[in-house]
This record gives C-alpha cells, structure tokens and sequence, in this order.
C-alpha cells in the first residue's frame, strides 16, 4: 500500500524539525527519518496501529515513535499520514485533516 503525507502532516513534521533543530540539528534529523521510517511501516502492516480513542472510528488509527504519535487513515489503496503531534499535547479537531 502507499503512503501518503498529508499537506498538514508534513507540516506537523517540519514544526517537530525546526523546534529540535533550535538545540541540535543532528538529534532533529534522527527524529524526523524516525517518524518517516515508520510510516513506511504503515504501508506494510496498515492495521498495525491502534484505532485513536478521542475519535473512536476504527480506519483512523496510530503508532507511536518516541514520543509522537502518527496519526493516520486506513483507505481501500493507500494510507494517509494526517497528523504528528507530541503525545503529551491533548488531540484537537484542527490537529487533522479530515481523516
């Protein structure tokens, strides 16, 4: 299956660079070939994440990479990256694109 980011997902991605990038630029890139790596994963094992549980619907699910979750959408052909936002944030509707 492909995977697809989303405009705003890679946003999310490039906020998550620039941020860790202010106090170390190596640690920053690590980071984002991490997130990237394991959306790839997606691709492969699409069910391998867990349905979100502040959306409850189950085509919308998550993994985990340190502490960011990645949040996607589980289509007929492809997967949808839309968002990557700090576990520690609450999840708000304009984090997403509509999934």
């Amino acid at each position: 299956m492909r995977v697809i980011w989303t405009p705003l997902a890679e946003r999310h991605l490039d906020d998550i660079f620039r941020f860790i990038a202010e106090s170390s630029p190596d640690y920053a890139l690590r980071t984002v070939d991490r997130l990237t790596r394991r959306s790839q994963q997606l691709g492969r094992f699409p069910e391998s994440g867990r349905p979100v549980p502040e959306l409850g619907r189950e085509a919308v699910r998550e993994v985990f990479e340190g502490p960011y979750r990645v949040i996607y959408s589980v289509r007929a052909s492809r997967v949808d990256v839309v968002a990557v936002i700090h576990s520690a944030r609450l999840l708000r509707r304009d984090d997403l694109e509509s999934p």
